[in-house]
């Protein structure tokens, strides 16, 4: 299984394009301790002949062009991209589909919660049904991407979009198909991508456990990180993510889990681990994590 980070960071890129905090403008002025990242995606392919997306980054146009992999390469109309897998309807997860509007024939699998997003939206039906297939998957349930390549969604705590919050009160967190993982198996090599995670359960736990390769959500290090910096007014528990610091963070609930390669992604603009001259970074190496870039590629 061939794997490509298309990009690593959180909703907004890094930088983001109204941040004039000092990591942001380190990026801009291209420091090489602090390389861009562009919004969270990984492609997938069996052979390197055909790939699966998994997710689609508002960057994707920007991600396509800079992956070789993913370059047209056959007649005046052609793509290697054979489909699509979403993990949630964040804007972050699913405005790269627009992107892919050129009548392409491919294949958006996601969950029925998912899919009903993308219904109740029609910007979304200039990905042409006659071209594009919309492929319902259930929780827990094995599908497959092409012969030798099976996926399968299982829930993580999560919430919903911030788009479809109502009311003045926090939504509650749950554990359905609102806020889903992806698990990719090709003889017997299990890839998984988490990119938004709430809390580590003993249920999670268990199914990440022996895994080849893991892709896990690391928005913030601290969860009050955007308030200490006076750049939202969130904590990262109300956003629904883990932090990776902290007795209860996605470093510690690793720690028992045994797992080939643990690469954190969808880091925030706010996050020091996306300096490499950072002492958080520092520590989460040292505790075993590689730190996702845009083109960082892996073979199991």
């Amino acid at each position: 299984m061939e794997i490509i980070v298309l990009g690593a960071a959180a909703g907004g890129g890094f930088p983001q394009w109204n941040s004039n905090a000092s990591a942001c403008n380190r990026a801009r002025s291209g420091d090489p301790a602090a390389p861009a990242r562009t919004q969270a995606s990984v492609a997938v392919s069996r052979d390197g002949e055909r790939w699966f997306l998994l997710n689609a980054s508002p960057d994707l146009r920007q991600q396509i062009n800079e992956t070789p992999a993913l370059y047209p390469r056959q007649g005046l109309r052609h793509s290697p991209i054979a489909g699509v897998v979403l993990t949630g309807g964040d804007v972050d997860v699913i405005a790269g589909l627009l992107t892919l509007r050129e009548r392409q024939a491919l294949t958006v699998h996601a969950t029925q919660r998912i899919h009903d997003v993308l219904d109740a939206n029609s910007i979304f039906e200039v990905l042409a049904r006659d071209v594009v297939t919309r492929s319902v998957e259930a929780l827990d349930a094995s599908f497959v991407l092409e012969e030798g390549l099976t996926a399968r969604f299982f829930a993580v705590p999560g919430k919903v979009p911030l788009y479809l919050e109502s009311g003045s009160e926090p939504p509650p967190m749950v554990v359905d198909d609102t806020t889903v993982g992806l698990e990719i198996v090709e003889d017997g090599r299990r890839m998984i991508f988490i990119p938004g995670c709430a809390a580590m359960t003993p249920d999670l736990s268990g199914r990440l456990d022996g895994a080849d390769i893991v892709f896990f959500d690391g928005t913030l290090w601290r969860d009050d990180e955007m308030l200490e910096a006076g750049i939202g007014q969130k904590t990262g528990r109300r956003m629904g993510h883990m932090s990776l610091s902290g007795p209860e963070g996605t470093i510690e609930a690793f720690k028992p889990i045994r797992v080939g390669r643990k690469v954190i992604v969808h880091m925030n603009n706010s996050n020091p681990v996306l300096l490499a001259d950072s002492v958080e970074r520092a520590e989460a190496e040292a505790a075993g994590w590689i730190i996702g870039h845009d083109g960082l590629a892996f073979t199991i």
